[in-house]
C-alpha cells in the first residue's frame, strides 16, 4: 500500500467500519512508518482495490493491524490472502508470535484467524467505540498450521 491507495483505502474503510474508521492521518502515520516496523498491502480486481491489510512488528512480535475486504469479495479468499501475506512477513521478519484483536460478534472473521492458527488469549472489554463491543485477543505461533488455503492473489 502506498499513499497513492489511500482514497481508495478511506473509502472502503469508512463502508466497512463506520462506527470506529481510522482517519486519514492514521493510514498516513502507518505507511510512514514502512517499512521499518509497518507493512501493509492491497488486493486489486481488475484495477479496483477490493481489500487492504497492515502489520506491526517489533522485535520478535507482530499484530495484525487492519484487514478490510469489499462485501462483494467477502467469502472469496480475498482476506485469507490478505491474511498469509501478513503472516508472511511477519516470517521475514523473525516473528515468533503475531497478535490481532477481533471483534466479538464477528464470527466470520474468527473463523478464519482460526484456520490461520490463531487461537484466543483473552478479552479486551468495551475495546471498539462507541459501540462498547468487546474484543477477542487472538495469537498465533510461528509454525502454526494453517488449514484450507492456497495462495492465488497478488499485491501492490
Amino acid at each position: 500500500m502506498t499513499a497513492t491507495d489511500l482514497p481508495a483505502v478511506l473509502m472502503l474503510e469508512r463502508e466497512l467500519f463506520p462506527e470506529d474508521a481510522w482517519s486519514e492521518g492514521m493510514l498516513r502515520a502507518e505507511l510512514a512508518d514502512q517499512p521499518r516496523t509497518r507493512h501493509y498491502v492491497v488486493a486489486e480486481d481488475g484495477g479496483r482495490l477490493v481489500g487492504y491489510a497492515g502489520l506491526a512488528a517489533a522485535g520478535d512480535q507482530g499484530d495484525v493491524q487492519t484487514i478490510g475486504v469489499r462485501a462483494g469479495h467477502q467469502g472469496r479468499g480475498v482476506g485469507a490472502a490478505l491474511l498469509a501475506e501478513l503472516l508472511d512477513e511477519a516470517g521475514r521478519r523473525g516473528c515468533a508470535a503475531v497478535f490481532l484483536e477481533v471483534r466479538a460478534d464477528n464470527d466470520r472473521a474468527r473463523a478464519l484467524y482460526e484456520r490461520f492458527g490463531f487461537t484466543r488469549v483473552g478479552v479486551r472489554k468495551n475495546y471498539y467505540q462507541p459501540s462498547g463491543m468487546d474484543a477477542i485477543v487472538m495469537r498465533r505461533r510461528a509454525g502454526a498450521a494453517t488449514v484450507g488455503f492456497t495462495r492465488e492473489e497478488d499485491f501492490s
